[in-house]
């Protein structure tokens, strides 16, 4: 009898609680979201109009979630219309556009804006590094929300003044265990980790496109992700993710692990300078089912360009990453309801897992507009290289592969399968200038889709071709 009252008596107090939280509307109820968060209680909800708000935030421990109208039908629009913009903080040494650091939990959830103009804030380490300028989008210190469904970007921390160097323009997370999902982090700059810095620090990141961060220039820079010492029971997984286009002038332009351990899976890692990856002072890298640009050991991994779409990375239908992720039934892509056994777009192909930010069960779209402009060359220099469509095309049981260079060079072709193994080499020789016709006869394998990549010097193309018998 005892425990029913108790039970009830919890009940209760739940009830009450649900119905007492609140959605708070901004500016319909407070004229900014700062206004809105210092008077929100913990459960409510800020729901905040299109337009931009000159602000910068702190949560103070408000579990609380703060939205656009993105989260009512989830119109991506509302993402790019929805703008934080911190470029004009009262305090210029607390110039993180958002900043979490007061206990906040899963409960205090960020989603569905575009956050910008970031210039860190001044923040003495909590490990006795030193002084530091961290976190130009967001800074996260001790505690572990959930960050969905943001544009990141156009965040610099270069200030050096009274500071030993600058980090995390996009993102600064420390000793925490945040969750990072479908959030695109880009165009953001810092001397190191100018996307994403885990100081310390678990994380669950999973289908970010994380590209064209820059300016990094210390501590091995880790231009993409800059992960740095752990701290017992907290754990960095990073799945389905697209890392690219990311650079640094020292170390790492991709992901760099130093003194730590990461788990990574069905990830996309391409085309960041001066490398894809580093391991430094005794880091892990774990990685699996990855596609990866110079390739990398592990189970699954390839190393074929992943031949996107016209923008935002979405692969194309002949990607060497789609389907091509995890096997396992817990990292299948959505399904398409309207055709039962095939992937629901942006995922590609059947359901397994495709490999990059739109495979996997959290695939989604992240944004309805053009962002990033996406091109299917790994470079685009020297000039005067090129591999040309195969022809015919779709074939049995050849195909013609044309090339071009504009000086003397050895060229290799090699043929790829969907799973990134090699399956044959059709040319290794050097070629004097020109135009050059290479036939590959397929005769002993089977149909399928396959990859001609072309390698000369820095010059590296990969092009997809249909064997029909």
């Amino acid at each position: 009898m005892k425990n029913s009252k108790a039970a009830i008596i919890i009940l209760l107090i739940l009830i009450y609680q649900s119905a007492s939280a609140l959605i708070i509307n901004v500016p319909g109820n407070y004229s900014t979201i700062t206004l809105a968060l210092r008077s929100a209680n913990n459960g409510d909800t800020i729901l905040v109009e299109p337009g931009t708000y000159f602000e910068n935030l702190n949560f103070r421990g408000k579990k609380v979630v703060l939205t656009s109208r993105f989260y009512m039908n989830n119109d991506l629009s509302y993402i790019n219309t929805t703008i934080i913009n911190g470029s004009t903080p009262s305090q210029p040494d607390s110039a993180s556009v958002v900043i979490f650091c007061n206990g906040e939990d899963s409960t205090a959830v960020i989603q569905g804006f575009t956050i910008t103009g970031g210039a860190g804030t001044k923040w003495l380490d909590e490990h006795g590094a030193g002084v530091y300028r961290e976190g130009g989008g967001i800074l996260v210190a001790f505690c572990s929300p959930v960050i969905r469904f943001n544009k990141i970007t156009g965040n610099t921390v270069l200030n050096n003044t009274g500071v030993t160097s600058t980090g995390g323009g996009g993102m600064r997370i420390g000793d925490g265990n945040p969750r990072i999902y479908n959030n695109i982090v880009m165009n953001n700059k810092a001397k190191y980790g100018p996307g994403i810095v885990l100081n310390y620090s678990g994380c669950s990141m999973k289908n970010n496109i994380i590209c064209f961060n820059t300016e990094g220039a210390q501590y091995f820079s880790g231009g993409g992700i800059w992960a740095n010492s752990d701290k017992s029971g907290l754990v960095k997984i990073i799945e389905n993710n697209t890392i690219m286009n990311n650079s640094g002038s020292v170390g790492t332009g991709g992901v760099l692990a130093w003194s730590s351990t990461l788990y990574m899976k069905n990830n996309i890692i391409w085309g960041n300078t001066p490398t894809q990856l580093q391991a430094t002072g005794g880091g892990i890298l774990n990685i699996t089912y990855s596609d990866i640009q110079n390739g990398y050991s592990g189970t699954g991994n390839i190393s074929l360009y992943p031949l996107f779409a016209d923008t935002n990375y979405i692969l194309s239908t002949g990607s060497p990453c789609m389907d091509a992720g995890d096997t396992s039934s817990v990292f299948r892509d959505p399904q398409d309801s309207a055709h039962l056994g095939f992937a629901k777009y942006p995922s590609r192909g059947t359901l397994r897992c495709d490999i990059g930010a739109y495979g996997g069960p959290g695939a989604r779209l992240l944004s309805g507009s053009l962002v990033i402009g996406v091109r299917n060359e790994v470079t685009e220099t020297p000039s005067g290289y090129e591999l040309g469509n195969c022809y015919p095309n779709p074939f049995n049981p050849s195909t013609t592969i044309k090339f071009s260079v504009p000086v003397k060079a050895f060229v290799s072709l090699k043929i790829y399968d969907t799973a990134g193994r090699f399956v044959a080499s059709v040319y290794n020789n050097y070629v004097e200038a020109g135009a050059y016709e290479v036939k590959w006869d397929a005769s002993l394998l089977s149909s399928g889709q396959y990859f001609v990549r072309m390698e000369s010097g820095s010059f590296v193309k990969t092009t997809g071709v249909t064997l029909i018998k």
